[in-house]
């Protein structure tokens, strides 16, 4: 038994270089995970579009051939406005908020951009509602305030992606709207009762499942009225009983960023990797901006140990793999191939804006 028989429960970051560090190779080989997230650090800027294409089709062929899998998840977050790592002459769109009515148009000229550097899975849409005007870390990531308007334009963001063979994730569930403080640095606690959420929150992921969302993305927040120990990356509550018991999602769920800081005492112990697949999730993300990427050895161990449990095993292990092997069956690989002017110029005509959005530094 080796582990990578639990790598398909894993997404991996890169260390912060546009290449394969001794690092990265070690666990990637080590681990062969589902996926791999690539961050603005992982690209080359400031240089021509010729010299940063070679060097990505240098690092995606890397990538897929240490990690060694027929197909794999290479993604990045691409939502718009500050949410952007790639470099010129990919299209800088203006933030979700201001362009909630034409998201499918923006949908596939992303997933056109993506795709043409070997990008498969772009973590949007942003289906958190817009509710508190002091949310530090949403705020214009939202289509908007209203939960039918982040519906409509999350499916058809999700419609634009998947045409181009860009897979979509709908994030952050059970809503990030509401919060007033940024998980990327402390844990947010929401005080909203199910029926709350039902109401507001979960309506556009509802909608998205309805309508055949491949992933979606739980997030680092503590819902005490429906669990009061655990946050929802955790929570058997979020992600079992209502993600796929009351909605009825059956698809993959993503974790978002383990090493982010609103989860520093919840994975000191590895033990805590078999019990977030037995909570109902499938895939745990870790990153190296803000943590050593080695802790995924001991998270894998962990994992690969509750494998000797045949409880475990059979009623959480397996119907997860399933899911994610499922998945990447369906995920199409992309070639890292040049764009002409032309499509870049339609898609700077879609967006209304000429590079004047500033990128996020991650």
């Amino acid at each position: 038994m080796t582990l990578s028989d639990v790598g398909h429960h894993f997404f991996l970051g890169l260390q912060p270089t546009p290449r394969l560090q001794d690092r990265d190779k070690y666990l990637l080989d080590a681990v062969k995970p589902a996926g791999v997230i690539l961050f603005k650090s992982n690209f080359l800027h400031e240089v021509d579009y010729e010299t940063w294409l070679e060097n990505q089709r240098l690092l995606v062929a890397e990538i897929r051939e240490v990690v060694g899998r027929p197909n794999l998840l290479i993604a990045t977050d691409h939502e718009g406005g500050r949410v952007c790592r790639t470099p010129n002459p990919i299209t800088r769109f203006r933030s979700a908020s201001q362009w909630p009515q034409h998201a499918g148009e923006i949908g596939t000229a992303m997933g056109r951009e993506l795709a043409s550097i070997g990008i498969n899975m772009n973590f949007a849409p942003v289906l958190d509602i817009q509710t508190n005007p002091d949310n530090p870390v949403i705020g214009d990531r939202s289509f908007g305030a209203s939960p039918q308007l982040v519906g409509e334009s999350g499916l058809a963001l999700m419609d634009g992606l998947h045409s181009q063979g860009v897979w979509a994730c709908a994030k952050h569930f059970p809503g990030h709207g509401d919060t007033d403080v940024d998980s990327h640095y402390a844990l947010p606690v929401v005080k909203r009762s199910l029926e709350g959420l039902l109401e507001r929150e979960l309506v556009p992921f509802a909608a998205a499942i309805n309508h055949g969302v491949q992933m979606v993305m739980t997030s680092h927040i503590l819902f005490p009225d429906i669990d009061p120990d655990r946050p929802a990356t955790l929570s058997k509550m979020v992600t079992t009983d209502i993600l796929r018991n009351r909605l009825g999602y059956n698809g993959v769920v993503v974790s978002d960023d383990i090493g982010m800081h609103a989860m520093d005492r919840f994975f000191d112990d590895a033990d805590a990797a078999p019990r977030f697949l037995e909570a109902g999730n499938d895939i745990l993300m870790i990153c190296a901006h803000f943590t050593d990427t080695d802790r995924i050895i001991a998270l894998a161990e962990a994992m690969q140990q509750a494998l000797k449990d045949d409880d475990f095993c059979q009623n959480v292990h397996q119907p997860s793999k399933q899911r994610v092997m499922d998945l990447l069956q369906r995920t199409t690989m992309h070639d890292v191939v040049p764009l002409d002017e032309d499509q870049f110029g339609r898609h700077a005509n879609i967006a209304g804006v000429f590079g004047d959005t500033t990128a996020e530094v991650m």
